[in-house]
């Protein structure tokens, strides 16, 4: 029987759905095998060597938290592969001569138990030296162990606090006392896999008997509690998030609580007597109207009239909003240029700009602090462009804003030299400026070996990092660069994401495709030899340049992938999707979802580019057999299609530096290769 897009269990390769499956776990073992024995010879080992090593360094940068007078982190390098979290006292590491205390060896602790544990988390108790909550998740997934730890001890704690393996999360009460939310159990899960309950959960009785003290239903995603301690005492916050763009919110305590009356569909946070509403489509209220990608603010002691802290414009929008001390920072995309406003909460609010740092290339503004009563308005300044490797910079906010201080600064990690950075605006079917950032030879000979990412969904922005990846193995060699800002992303606010989803994530696909075709335009290459690169919602992107825009591109790269779009909402994490795609149960969603999946529309006797596509074992958000079935029907079409799919990894590429190299070394290769790169 041949299978239809409407007969989805008609479907020849439904059998590669069963991750642990030993037919399936067969056929991926063989594929890589092949995929291997075809791309990982011994460029391939030099290229993941010298990315592991690269990512290995010592001077490397990474972020750090304080907590009562100590800084945090985790480390991972070559004889810590699974990493090391430590601490050291805030005044050695300001001085750049940080001692180390090592609290938990986590190589040391997967090699004792026989576990492949990888650390997704970890949440103190405020004001507390000793109690800590690791998470732990086997293989780098999203579901994990959670296992209460001594900092002091630096041991597990004999009899203290163990969740089962879910997906959760949790918070601390008191040392007696966690709140957590988890999908372990009978009918405690949501149809998208994430918590329906909160739980109470007291020292010494079972996890399963933990008092509920909220609930969602079947439909929501997910449920969500904490504390929040901006106030004295602190007051409980619980959530329901109904789809994934949209929450309600209460307020009060374990007894009583109150719903915050604002939008469904906007961002809602509390801070003191503050509510901040950033709605995400037209909200009125009181009279007045405030457009999608605003920023409001409300006093909850005295509700009324909001107060406008931040107006969007066509290309200007607001891209996050953190508190740090009792200062709002506005984290601002200015046509994609970041700037900062450091707000002070009053009647009428302060404002200064945060003119210190740098207007090109990416900066994210953090707050030092874990907890915002121990802030004293340090905060933290990451700052790169796509040939400048980071600086990590301290500064305040308390007062008068200070100039920056460098703490750390990144080595370069390629050689940059000759290379220049552009930013251009590719025309789309509708006439929509569609910005890309170029990064390669000041001049060219018209035949690059282009680079092309997308992302394009969730709104998500594609911001000019700095790639150390692909400056090693593809700007070094005489590549191009080339990141593109489509639709769907969140790069000019809510209107940029909804001008890409559902019937019209199409737009956001064919915004990539005008992208490539003006880098022909333009003269900088051929469509030959672009080589094209997404994953995840990123992978659902390529999976259509390959059916839909095939001849627009040489090679394409398509990584932890959703594919086949009849199923995607039954799958996993899935069904928290629906508002982003559509529900493929609805025949008028089916309708316009069917022309995207990429699953259904393969069809032999096209020209269609060489793909490889690769996926992990371990992604438990989106199902390995996206990648498995697509790469298998293209295979049994006569494509030249490749597979690949290592044991562990989660939604990642790996769970260590040498997976991840290993991942990475092998995609990149694949490209270089397929768009004519001569060997290396």
């Amino acid at each position: 029987m041949n299978p239809t897009p409407e007969s989805p269990d008609d479907d020849p390769f439904l059998w590669l759905e069963q991750i642990e499956g030993s037919v399936a776990c067969g056929w991926v073992e063989a594929e890589n095998v092949l995929t291997l024995a075809r791309f990982g010879g011994a460029g391939f080992a030099r290229d993941r060597d010298a990315l592991a090593a690269m990512w290995d360094r010592n001077d490397k940068i990474t972020p750090v938290r304080r907590r009562g007078g100590e800084v945090y982190n985790f480390w991972v390098d070559a004889k810590n592969p699974r990493g090391l979290w430590r601490r050291a006292s805030w005044a050695s590491f300001r001085d750049g001569a940080p001692e180390w205390d090592v609290l938990l060896d986590l190589d040391a602790v997967a090699d004792a138990e026989g576990e492949d544990w990888t650390l997704a988390g970890a949440t103190a108790l405020p004001g507390d030296r000793r109690c800590a909550l690791l998470s732990l998740s086997r293989g780098g997934g999203d579901a994990c162990v959670m296992r209460e730890y001594d900092l002091i001890d630096k041991a597990f704690v004999a009899g203290g606090f163990v969740a089962p393996e879910a997906k959760q999360s949790a918070e601390w009460v008191d040392a007696d006392t966690l709140v957590v939310c988890s999908a372990f159990g009978e009918g405690q899960a949501t149809r998208s896999g994430y918590a329906r309950t909160v739980r109470l959960w007291k020292r010494g009785e079972p996890f399963e008997t933990a008092r509920v003290v909220f609930e969602g239903s079947e439909s929501d995603i997910s449920v969500f509690a904490g504390l929040d301690r901006s106030v004295s005492p602190p007051r409980w916050c619980f959530g329901r998030r109904t789809s994934f763009f949209a929450h309600d919110l209460w307020l009060g305590d374990l007894e009583a609580r109150v719903k915050i009356d604002a939008p469904g569909d906007a961002d809602k946070d509390v801070h003191g007597d503050w509510l901040l509403v950033k709605p995400r489509s037209l909200f009125a209220h009181d009279g007045a109207v405030y457009p999608a990608g605003a920023l409001l603010a409300s006093r909850l002691s005295r509700p009324g009239a909001y107060r406008t802290l931040f107006e969007p414009g066509p290309r200007r929008a607001l891209d996050d909003a953190a508190w740090i001390g009792d200062k709002l920072v506005l984290s601002i995309l200015d046509d994609l240029a970041p700037t900062f406003d450091v707000l002070t909460p009053g009647d009428p609010w302060g404002r200064e700009r945060l003119s210190r740092l740098p207007v090109v290339g990416v900066v994210g503004v953090s707050a030092l602090d874990v907890y915002p009563e121990e802030s004293d308005g340090a905060a933290l300044a990451f700052v790169q462009d796509p040939l400048t490797p980071m600086e990590m910079r301290l500064f305040d906010v308390s007062g008068a804003l200070t100039a920056p201080t460098v703490l750390r600064r990144s080595p370069a990690l390629f050689d940059a030299s000759g290379l220049v950075v552009t930013r251009h605006d590719a025309v789309a079917d509708d006439g929509e400026r569609i910005p890309y950032v170029q990064v390669g030879p000041a001049d060219g000979d018209g035949a690059a070996l282009v680079h092309l990412y997308g992302y394009g969904g969730f709104e998500v922005s594609e911001r000019p990092v700095y790639r150390s990846a692909l400056g090693k193995l593809w700007l070094e060699r005489g590549g191009v660069s080339v990141v593109a800002n489509i639709r769907g992303g969140g790069e000019f606010g809510p209107r940029w994401h909804q001008a890409g989803v559902r019937e019209k994530k199409r737009v956001a696909q064919d915004d990539f495709a005008a992208v490539a075709a003006d880098l022909v335009r333009r003269g900088v290459t051929t469509a030959s030899r672009i080589a094209a690169e997404g994953g995840s919602n990123g992978g659902l992107l390529i999976a259509n340049m390959l059916t839909r825009h095939g001849p627009k591109f040489g090679a394409l790269l398509c990584t932890i992938p959703l594919i086949d779009m009849r199923r995607y909402a039954r799958l996993l994490a899935g069904a928290s999707w629906v508002e982003e795609y559509g529900d493929p149960d609805k025949p008028e969603d089916w309708a316009f979802l069917k022309e995207i999946s990429a699953y259904h529309q393969a069809a032999p006797g096209h020209n269609y580019p060489p793909i490889l596509i690769a996926t992990t074992r371990r992604d438990d958000r989106v199902h390995p057999g996206h990648a498995r079935k697509f790469a298998a029907k293209l295979k049994a079409m006569g494509y030249d299609a490749h597979f690949y799919e290592p044991a562990a990894g989660g939604h990642g590429h790996g769970k260590n530096n040498f997976e991840r190299a290993e991942f990475t070394a092998l995609g990149l290769g694949f490209l270089w290769e397929k768009i004519g790169g001569r060997p290396v």
